[in-house]
């Protein structure tokens, strides 16, 4: 009884959380007013194999409303048509432009790397990272900067809308943003005074020029697979404001096509944190499955083990309630599928799989691959 007691003390706590998270995150308002003249902003978009997803990223970059702005694309040595798709967008706007990478280096992670090219080729005032599954409204670009000026911070990033074709997709990305918001106090740091690392999404980063160089680019995070959240802490350390908002109203990402990109994906984000601490991730494992995922099992006991008294049931189903409730106020707010919050325990087990693969790859040092190409010890990247 104890035990089912502290649980569901803890669910209320994260429900409580997760609404005042959701209650500080600002949003881009459509229509918004620009000062004049507009900054010029630079839509940087580092593209390794992405024929499938390139063409609709662009069109939707060249359809915005804003009156300044490039938009830079660099080709990291695909292996597919990305650079042919590319060229013939920038055929007919000659604000795209494309250019080729250079060879991996030593020592780095690759999308840190391409973004550093990117970073060297650019003009604007303002450098808006972002990646090339994502598309955006034609109102992206004016609403986010209007709100940049106003909130004036180094880093602003935020939470897109995540789209999937197929039912795993549907069921298991959303649970993502749950974790997110239920756990993080993202309310706490969006209204400290003293500079504090929020949450960084590499699908959106959008940085004050001078302070981006400021702490010397992507070469800060050079060796980072998890290079977005780190990009947040290095930017607060040398003093910036760091600031995420909701962006589901103008930016959305298909960031995986099938569910074995999808399965390497969760994977790397898990393997970057056994980078730091294996044994915090396995804590986090443990915690994440007793408050979301153990309550499904009790309920299942109860329903086939009359042992269980009235009371217990009572607490279980408010477990459940709680659950529930969080994942559809979170998966309304972000315009997910209904089916991910039904499907809670499957899409949860899913991403409980992989943190225990990335603990395994991490201590047997095989590593992980991603867009072909593969980190273990022996690339120096974590």
């Amino acid at each position: 009884m104890l035990y089912q007691l502290i649980i569901a003390a803890g669910l209320v706590i994260f429900a409580i959380n997760l609404y005042l998270n959701l209650r500080a995150l600002k949003r881009p308002v459509a229509g918004a007013r620009l000062t004049s003249p507009a900054p010029l902003v630079s839509v940087l978009v580092p593209a390794r194999n992405e024929k499938a997803n390139i063409k609709a990223c662009l069109e939707s970059l060249s359809k915005q409303d804003y009156p300044n702005f490039e938009v830079l694309v660099l080709d990291d040595n695909s292996t597919d048509n990305t650079s042919g798709i590319v060229e013939q967008i920038a055929a007919s706007d000659n604000r795209v432009h494309l250019f080729h990478g250079e060879p991996l280096a030593e020592g780095w992670a690759g999308k840190p790397f391409a973004c550093q090219q990117l970073a060297r080729k650019a003009h604007g005032d303002w450098l808006l990272f972002v990646d090339a599954d994502t598309t955006h409204s034609p109102q992206m670009l004016r609403s986010v900067m209007s709100l940049c000026l106003e909130l004036k911070p180094s880093l602003l990033s935020g939470f897109p809308r995540q789209t999937g074709i197929a039912l795993p997709q549907k069921i298991a990305i959303p649970v993502i943003y749950f974790m997110i918001f239920s756990w993080f106090p993202l309310w706490i740091v969006q209204y400290l005074k003293k500079p504090r690392p929020s949450m960084a999404i590499g699908q959106f980063l959008l940085f004050n020029t001078k302070d981006y160089w400021s702490i010397g680019g992507h070469q800060a995070v050079k060796s980072r697979i998890l290079e977005d959240v780190w990009l947040g802490i290095e930017i607060t350390r040398w003093g910036g404001r760091h600031i995420a908002i909701d962006l589901s109203q103008v930016v959305s990402c298909n960031m995986y096509r099938n569910v074995r990109v999808m399965r390497e994906g969760f994977i790397r984000w898990m393997y970057s944190i056994a980078t730091l601490s294996p044994v915090a991730l396995v804590g986090l494992i443990l915690a994440a499955s007793l408050f979301y995922l153990v309550p499904f099992y009790w309920l299942w006991r109860g329903l086939v083990d009359s042992a269980y008294t009235t009371s217990w049931q009572s607490i279980i189903i408010f477990q459940l309630v709680i659950i529930y409730g969080m994942r559809c106020i979170v998966d309304n707010r972000f315009k997910e599928p209904l089916v991910s919050s039904i499907a809670h325990p499957l899409g949860f087990s899913f991403l409980c799989v992989c943190a225990c693969q990335a603990v395994y790859r991490f201590f047997t040092r095989i590593g992980i691959s991603w867009k072909e190409r593969t980190y273990n010890k022996n690339s120096y990247v974590h």
